[in-house]
């Protein structure tokens, strides 16, 4: 894949997707109860990718190859809400994450934990978690909501085991790995797996979803690891160096600190486990700020930006792998073409 590769199927997937998508979370959204409805409001208004909607979409739109593409969905079965439904889980787990790591910033805005306070916060995160899963357990799919409640399962480990981590950071690449694919991989995986499983497309097409989401969701998180210590903050919404100042080792840290002197590396991971033992990420002293800042610089320099993006590109090249038996559809493309932007993305 390269930066001339074509866009438009994903493009005007999202063209004609995206206000649908958005309209419905804006429905649902406005019959929340009043205290915590301008808090899922706020974190939604802060508009995403839609990623996952959009997955759940062109999964349900797939057929395996040599199979008659499936009848379209009776209106019971509207793919709207069980879409919907991953973009809630997602912003509840947002909501909840942004709490943990002390963010003050999320997609360019204030995280709402500091204008509504943390409790609020929480509890619209657990109703966005409720309606996720209700509007998922109306299509009377057990297989749909055990595939949900298992990847919220997961998500939720996942970042236990990242708050375990920077109170005891190591270099372990596997383990990151398996962190990442908690935290980020299971949801996206749930996105095509439940698309999939909603079309009755066949277990090609099911097997290809779950191979798929769980390969992208690993590039995924990888490439917004690399933008942590590449992107500019205006247009990543969020400060550069912003997992280092939570004190998180992610990979091209990791890579960093495997190329140098073992002495410094000792001292360098004191100082990342003293910052993240600290109640509020977000301050930095002026000497941790100058430390921080150099660090940023040497990985930038030593290659280690790159390093993650080759290794993003390897789980990316598994995702294609998965959908090489499926016929060619436009959908099938637009999926190719989302895991050439994943690794291409600015922010």
């Amino acid at each position: 894949m390269d930066n001339s590769y074509s866009m438009h199927h994903l493009q005007q997937f999202f063209k004609d997707e995206l206000p649908v998508i958005n309209d419905y979370l804006g429905r649902e959204t406005r019959q929340l109860p009043e205290l915590v409805r301008p808090v899922a409001e706020h974190v939604l208004r802060a508009g995403g990718k839609r990623l996952r909607p959009l997955l759940t979409i062109l999964f349900s739109r797939c057929f395996s190859a040599g199979k008659k593409s499936p009848d379209p969905l009776p209106a019971s079965r509207d793919i709207y809400p069980l879409a919907c439904a991953m973009e809630f889980l997602h912003s509840a787990t947002l909501l909840h994450d942004d709490i943990l790591d002390g963010s003050d910033l999320r997609r360019g805005q204030t995280t709402a934990h500091l204008i509504f306070g943390r409790t609020e916060t929480i509890l619209a995160g657990d109703v966005l978690l409720a309606l996720g899963n209700r509007l998922v357990a109306e299509y009377g799919d057990t297989r749909l909501s055990w595939r949900v409640a298992d990847a919220i399962m997961r998500t939720a480990s996942g970042e236990i085991q990242e708050l375990e981590w920077i109170k005891n950071p190591t270099l372990s690449q596997e383990h990151y790995l398996e962190i990442i694919t908690g935290k980020t991989a299971y949801l996206i995986q749930a996105s095509c797996h439940c698309g999939a499983l909603v079309s009755n497309s066949g277990p090609a097409v099911e097997q290809a979803a779950l191979d798929f989401g769980i390969n992208l969701g690993i590039a995924f998180q990888l490439t917004d690891d690399a933008l942590d210590y590449s992107a500019k903050a205006e247009v990543a919404g969020k400060p550069v160096g912003n997992d280092l100042r939570e004190g998180k080792l992610t990979l091209p840290l990791i890579s960093y600190l495997e190329s140098i002197a073992e002495h410094q590396r000792h001292e360098t991971l004191a100082w990342i486990r003293d910052l993240g033992a600290t109640s509020d990420h977000g301050v930095l002293s002026d000497q941790n700020r100058a430390r921080h800042d150099q660090i940023i610089q040497a990985v930038r320099s030593t290659g280690c930006v790159q390093q993650t993006l080759d290794r993003a590109a390897h789980f990316v090249s598994l995702a294609d792998n998965a959908l090489s038996n499926l016929e060619q559809t436009r959908e099938c493309t637009a999926l190719r073409e989302a895991l050439h932007h994943t690794l291409h993305r600015e922010k």
